[in-house]
Formats: structure tokens, C-alpha cells, sequence
């Protein structure tokens, strides 16, 4: 298994945010948490990391225990890609990507060879090698996303973590993101990211886990989890599920609009 959360609870002050959480994510894995604001995914990523330290219950990262890891270790197991990201300063693309070596690089040293070749590979295995010598601040906002998927690769994890990765995207950069994330889980690598969309759930994911007042609600197949029942009860909007393509495609429409 890449990720084995073993009942997991997680406390700010007197709230408890995450409840006795339990679930299993293999290799070669795409999944969607789904879950209103405020339910705790953004936290659940944190503990993941070990960004949130005191939380109870047990996080193990391909059969390792993430609290006896150090930072540099745990770095060759996870990546992280936010939700937002604000440059401050106006690095080409390829040294963007190379900050995922600074785990493997002194205080004072530079990047050898073969660590730039694989930030080169990785910008060509997500498409994008002829931005690699542009400013990162004059792409545009899925170029700047793509990148930090590269970065990701670059790093050499195996389990990459996303924080609704598609949140600030037009339509085309967001099926650009999904895509090429869909294709790195389909080469090996796991992957987990968030998003407020059941819809890309259905196209994209192998499994969705829905979190819902800080406990897993439901994990599972996303034509098994998604339902009416579930996405009235967590978003508290009365929808249809429709079929489409021979089922091979799931889209959920607001009964409020159907009817007008």
C-alpha cells in the first residue's frame, strides 16, 4: 500500500476536526477527496505531511511510519503541490523544478548534472520542456500548475499530494491538470488531490474517499460513492446523477435549474 491511515484524529484547541479516520490507498492510484469547506481535507493533507504533528493514530507512506522519518526522507516519499502558490522571485522554469533537489543539495552547494537532466525530464514528461528557460512568473496560471506537477516528479516520490489543484484554472488548463494527472497515477505513481467537482471525479478518479464532519463518509469506486443521497446530504443540494457515453462518463445536474 502507498498510504495506510489507521484511525487518525486531529485537534485545534477544544475541536476536534478529524474523528478516527481509516483508510487504505494503493500504487497506481487516483483519488478524489470530496467534502464541503470546513470538513477537514485541507487538514487531513497536513497530517499527511507532517505539517500537523499532534494528531492520534497511525500515518505509515509505502510501509513506513511518517513520525520516525526525518524531512528529507519523507520528501523522497510525498510531494506536495497547494492549492495556491505566490512566487516572489522571477526564476526560469527549470530552476523552479530543481528546487525539488534541495533536499539532495548543501546549504551553499548547486545542482549536479544529472539532477538538472531529471528536472529536464520531468518538464518533458509533463509536456511543457519548452518553457523551461521562461520566467515562471509570465506563464500563465496552468502552465505555473503544470510546473509544480513537474516539480513533483522531479522530487522522485512515489505518493504526490494535491490541494484542489484546479481551484483557480479556466476549463482548458483544468482538463490539461487532470489529464496529465490521470497519466502519472496510470505510470505508477499515487496520487491524491481534493476538489469540489463530483464531475471530475467520475472522468478522472479511480477511488473517491468523501470526508464529511471530520470522518470518512464514504471510499470507494466514484459510480459507487457519488449518489444523489450522498451529494444531498454532504452539499445539501438535490441533484441527478446522469449516465452518459455507454456510462462511461457520470455528470451531476441541480435539480433546482432542471425544473426551471
Amino acid at each position: 500500500m502507498s498510504i495506510d491511515v489507521e484511525h487518525l484524529s486531529f485537534s485545534c484547541g477544544r475541536r476536534e476536526v478529524l474523528h478516527d479516520l481509516t483508510f487504505s490507498i494503493p500504487d497506481n492510484t487516483l483519488v478524489n477527496v470530496l467534502g464541503p469547506n470546513g470538513v477537514g481535507k485541507s487538514t487531513l493533507f497536513r497530517c499527511i505531511l507532517c505539517l500537523n504533528r499532534n494528531w492520534e493514530g497511525g500515518i505509515t507512506v509505502n510501509g513506513k511510519d511518517l513520525r520516525a522519518l526525518s524531512i528529507r526522507d519523507r520528501a523522497s516519499e510525498i510531494a506536495y503541490i497547494p492549492q495556491s502558490h505566490a512566487p516572489v522571485y522571477n526564476y526560469e522554469v527549470l530552476d523552479v523544478v530543481l528546487m525539488s533537489a534541495g533536499g539532495r543539495v548543501g546549504l551553499f552547494g548547486t545542482p549536479k548534472r544529472g539532477q538538472v537532466d531529471q528536472a529536464w525530464n520531468a518538464l518533458e514528461r509533463i509536456g511543457i520542456a519548452h518553457l523551461g528557460h521562461r520566467p515562471y512568473t509570465q506563464i500563465s496560471g496552468g502552465e505555473q500548475q503544470l510546473v509544480l506537477i513537474a516539480r513533483a516528479i522531479a522530487q522522485n516520490a512515489r505518493t504526490i499530494i494535491m490541494d484542489e489543484p484546479t481551484s483557480a484554472l479556466d476549463y482548458g488548463n483544468t482538463v490539461r491538470v487532470l489529464s496529465c494527472v490521470r497519466q502519472l497515477a496510470r505510470e505508477g505513481l499515487s496520487i491524491v488531490q481534493s476538489t469540489h467537482q463530483p464531475d471530475q471525479a467520475f472522468l478522472y478518479a479511480d477511488q473517491t474517499l468523501v470526508i464529511h464532519e471530520g470522518r470518512v463518509f464514504a471510499h470507494g469506486d466514484p459510480k459507487d460513492v457519488i449518489t444523489r443521497e450522498l451529494v444531498s446530504t454532504i452539499y445539501g443540494v438535490d441533484v441527478e446523477v446522469n449516465s452518459l457515453y455507454g456510462d462511461k462518463v457520470r455528470v451531476c445536474v441541480p435539480v433546482r435549474e432542471i425544473r426551471r
